[in-house]
């Protein structure tokens, strides 16, 4: 029984160099896929954005375009709230804390300035740590630095750290691979998707080429440029135009605005020329991209396998047998996708449950209504994904008509068959 590559999560265990396929099957998928990647850049070319939006005064009131400097706490005292006139809420108990910060860069190094933690805070501070401050120049000078936040550089450089060194010491060179993808990912993120957004241009249309890309540069990068990457890029491309219309009529059909949260508020109350409900649709689609991946690869993978394990199996009994694989595939990653977005909502559930909504009011709200259709939608191209994937392999794998393919497999198939005689006796 061949069984190696019947885990649902091993993509990146290959046992060894893909079998070549033959000219002809090569010349099949570049056709396809050759235009496809040309459409894609050209959409890149077009779309690509000349430079950050001009605003009037140069401020967009959003608090990350104030100036910050460095900061450190020198020194907490507790003082009652009262002596320094402030309310706090009903219900908060304890006294208030006076911490004394002292500025460590910028034009005022060395000057300090209080500021107030009240009882029911979350934030709280201690004597040596270091916090960011923002500047106000037109500010009074009792007024002009404030604390925004805690510094966090260390904890947050370190753990990245780790999880490289995680990657590569499992991975090895696919590990290296794989993050070299994700760095390209978030490049093209950040200095395509996100600024062709800010300048007007279709969030959708945005999405579906940054996604594209995004598509292309990891797979072909994480897995080589081979027969059964090209495969597991046109199943993710197929389920992505699937995602997409499903998408795009449930979010017409249920009224959906896309503007739920503080977020997408502001962002329509600075930049009214984009569209919300294709920001939302594009969230969707970007949301989706890694989970296919995973599931597209894992298939097509296990599909060569099957095939090089059996070569003289038809296409009918490859897909079968990777149809099986893929079963347990849904069942987990579907269940992964919903709890991924329940927890990114929980805060959102927590309020319903202190209310004390009823379920039928709060699944038909759009808050939540907008997590629904974006974990159904995405859920749904992910299951589609699987047929479509182990399909389109089966197919290619089986057409490809080469002998010495062949030979190779069925003495390969032998060797395996005389050693395991021979353990027998």
């Amino acid at each position: 029984m061949y069984d190696r590559d019947a885990h649902p999560h091993g993509h990146t265990h290959q046992h060894g160099p893909a079998a070549p396929v033959s000219a002809q099957l090569r010349r099949v998928i570049g056709a396809v896929l050759v235009p496809f990647a040309v459409l894609v850049l050209t959409g890149l070319v077009v779309l690509w954005p000349g430079g950050a939006p001009d605003e009037e005064d140069g401020r967009t009131g959003v608090g990350f375009d104030r100036q910050h400097e460095q900061a450190q706490v020198t020194e907490v005292t507790e003082v009652p709230c009262e002596d320094i006139g402030v309310q706090v809420r009903e219900g908060a108990e304890g006294p208030c804390e006076h911490a004394t910060v002292e500025v460590t860069s910028g034009p005022h190094t060395g000057r300090t300035f209080q500021e107030v933690v009240t009882p029911d805070a979350t934030q709280r501070y201690s004597p040596g740590q270091d916090v960011v401050v923002a500047y106000a120049p037109d500010a009074p000078e009792e007024l002009q630095y404030s604390v925004t936040d805690v510094k966090r550089t260390v904890p947050i450089v370190l753990l990245a750290i780790v999880f490289a060194l995680a990657v590569v010491a499992v991975g090895r060179m696919r590990g290296l691979l794989a993050l070299v993808g994700l760095v390209s990912s978030f490049a093209i993120l950040t200095m395509f998707i996100l600024p062709a957004i800010l300048h007007g241009s279709n969030p959708l249309l945005v999405a579906v080429i940054g996604g594209s890309a995004i598509m292309l540069v990891t797979l072909y990068l994480c897995h080589g440029f081979t027969a059964r990457t090209s495969v597991a890029v046109l199943g993710t491309l197929i389920s992505l135009v699937l995602i997409g219309l499903l998408g795009s009529w449930f979010i017409d059909w249920a009224h959906l605005t896309g503007n739920t949260n503080d977020q997408t508020g502001l962002v329509h109350g600075l930049y009214p020329g984009i569209e919300i409900r294709g920001l939302l649709l594009a969230g969707i689609l970007i949301g989706s991209l890694g989970v296919l991946d995973d599931v597209t690869v894992t298939q097509t993978s296990a599909v060569w396998e099957l095939k090089q394990a059996d070569p003289r199996a038809s296409w009918l009994t490859i897909y079968r047998s990777g149809m099986r694989i893929g079963r347990d595939h849904i069942a987990s990653v579907v269940n992964t996708l919903v709890l991924a977005y329940a927890g990114a909502a929980l805060p959102l559930l927590l309020l319903f449950t202190i209310a004390q909504s009823d379920v039928g009011t709060v699944a038909f709200s759009e808050l939540v209504a907008e997590e629904i259709v974006r974990t159904l939608v995405g859920s749904i191209g992910l299951v589609a994904s699987v047929p479509v994937t182990t399909l389109l392999a089966a197919l290619v794998v089986s057409a490809d008509r080469r002998p010495d393919a062949l030979e190779a497999g069925s003495r390969r198939a032998g060797a395996t068959s005389r050693r395991g005689r021979r353990r027998k006796r």
